[in-house]
C-alpha cells in the first residue's frame, strides 16, 4: 500500500517541478531535503525514545497526512514555488515512512528469519510500484490535474496504518515481542549511532555513493525528457507530456523490478547470500546498461541486500541510525550530485557524456565499499566461540 502512495505521488511531482523550474530544479531540491532532514532526523529519534513503537508509527504516518491536505489547500489556492517544495517534501515523506516499515519489519525479525522472508515481504513492496505507477497514467492522459490525486495517496495511508495495527495485535500475543512493543528507544540520536559504529559507517558511504550516482543519472533523463516536450503549444500539454512519459518509465521500471524480485532476488540470496544483492546493483551499473534497468536492479534486488544489511544491528539502530542513513545519508548523496551539476552546467559547460564519466568513476568507489560492507556484515553474522 505504501508504495503504491509513493508511486502516484513520485509520478506527479515531476510535472509540477520540471515545468515550474527545469530539470536542475530536482537536483537542486535535494540541498532543500538535506537540510531538513538535519532537523528531521533529530526530531524522530527524541520522539522514538518517548513513545512506544505503535505510538511512533502512528505520529509520522498521520503528520504526513497533515501535510498532504496542506499540499492540496496551496495548490487551489495557487501559492507560487509550492511544485518545488512539494518535491521536496515527497523526497523526504518517501524515505522516512519506507525506512520506518523497514525499520519495523528488522524489528519483528531475527537474522536468519530476515534473511528467508525479506525478498518475499519485498516483493509486496515492489509490487505496489508499477500499479501505482499504472494509476497515474491513464489519470493524466484524461487531463485530471496533479493534485486532485492527493487525496488518493491520503487515503492509502490511512489503510497502511491499518494494517500496521492489524500486524501489532498478531504480535502481541507473543510475550517477549509485547513487552519490547512498548518499550521507547533507549540511547542516543541517530546521527551519533551511525557514527559511533564502523560497520554503519561502511553501510552509510555505500548509501551515499548509491544515491550520487543514481541522482545524476535521473538528472540526465529528466533533461531530454524536458528538451523533448520544449516544442509544446501550452504549459498545461507540456505538463501533460512530461507527466505521462513519468508515468511509462516507472511503471515498465516497476515491472521489470517485480520481476527480478520476484523470480531472481531470493535466489541470489540463497545461493550467494547478502553479497549477492548488494554487489548486483553496482554490476549493473557499471555495465552502462539502460536507465530502466539500473533502476529496477535498485528498487528490488538491491532495496532487499539494504534492509538485510540492519539485521545483524541492535534496535536502536534499527530505528534511530536507519532513520538517519535512509533520510539525511541518502539526500546528502543527491545533494551532491546537485552540487555537481550546477558546477558543471554553469561553470563548466558539462554536456551528457562528461556526467556519464563522472558516473562511471563513481561505481568503481562503490564496488569497493560494498565488497568492504559484505566481509563485515558476514564477522557480524557468523557464529560466536
Amino acid at each position: 500500500m505504501l508504495m503504491v502512495g509513493y508511486y502516484i505521488f513520485k509520478v506527479v511531482r515531476e510535472p509540477l517541478v520540471l515545468v515550474g523550474g527545469g530539470a536542475e530544479m530536482k537536483s537542486y531540491a535535494a540541498a532543500a531535503q538535506a537540510l531538513t532532514l538535519m532537523g528531521f532526523v533529530p526530531l524522530y529519534s527524541w520522539f522514538s525514545s518517548r513513545v512506544n513503537r505503535m505510538r511512533l508509527i502512528m505520529g509520522v504516518i498521520f503528520f504526513f497526512i497533515v501535510c498532504i491536505e496542506a499540499f492540496y489547500v496551496g495548490f487551489h489556492a495557487g501559492v507560487p514555488m509550492l511544485g518545488f517544495f512539494f518535491y521536496v517534501w515527497v523526497g523526504i515523506f518517501s524515505l522516512a515512512t519506507i525506512a520506518q516499515f523497514w525499520s519495523y519489519t528488522n524489528d519483528l525479525y531475527d537474522r536468519p528469519t530476515g534473511e528467508r522472508l525479506f525478498p518475499i515481504v519485498a516483493v509486496g513492496a515492489t509490487a505496489g510500484s508499477p500499479l501505482g505507477a499504472l494509476l497515474t497514467e491513464p489519470l493524466f492522459k484524461a487531463g485530471i490535474r496533479p493534485y486532485t490525486m492527493f487525496q488518493i495517496t491520503a487515503a492509502i495511508l490511512l489503510v497502511h496504518f491499518a494494517l500496521y495495527r492489524l500486524i501489532d495485535r498478531r504480535q502481541s500475543g507473543r510475550r517477549a515481542e509485547a513487552a519490547k512493543a512498548q518499550q521507547p528507544l533507549a540511547g542516543p540520536g541517530g546521527f551519533s549511532l551511525l557514527l559511533r559504529n564502523p560497520y554503519l559507517q561502511l553501510l552509510a558511504a555505500l548509501l551515499l555513493v548509491l544515491n550520487f550516482v543514481n541522482t545524476t543519472g535521473e538528472y540526465l533523463v529528466g533533461r531530454t525528457v524536458l528538451e523533448t516536450a520544449a516544442n509544446a503549444p501550452t504549459s498545461e500539454a507540456k505538463e501533460a507530456i512530461v507527466g505521462a512519459f513519468y508515468g511509462g518509465y516507472n511503471f515498465w521500471t516497476s515491472v521489470l523490478a517485480l520481476a527480478l524480485q520476484a523470480f531472481i532476488a531470493s535466489r541470489l540470496v540463497k545461493y550467494l547470500g547478502v553479497g549477492g544483492v548488494v554487489l548486483a546493483l553496482p554490476l549493473v551499473a557499471v555495465l552502462r546498461w539502460a536507465k530502466i534497468c539500473e533502476n529496477a536492479t535498485d528498487y528490488s534486488i538491491m532495496n532487499t541486500g539494504r534492509q538485510m544489511l540492519w539485521l545483524p544491528t541492535s534496535r536502536e539502530e534499527k530505528y534511530k541510525a536507519k532513520q538517519a542513513a535512509d533520510t539525511f545519508v541518502v539526500r546528502s548523496g543527491d545533494l551532491l550530485s546537485g552540487v555537481a551539476v550546477f558546477l558543471g552546467t554553469t561553470y563548466l559547460a558539462a554536456g551528457a557524456r562528461s556526467f556519464a564519466v563522472m558516473n562511471l568513476a563513481l561505481i568503481v568507489l562503490w564496488l569497493t565499499v560494498a565488497v568492504r560492507l559484505v566481509r563485515h556484515y558476514r564477522s557480524l553474522a557468523a557464529p560466536r566461540g
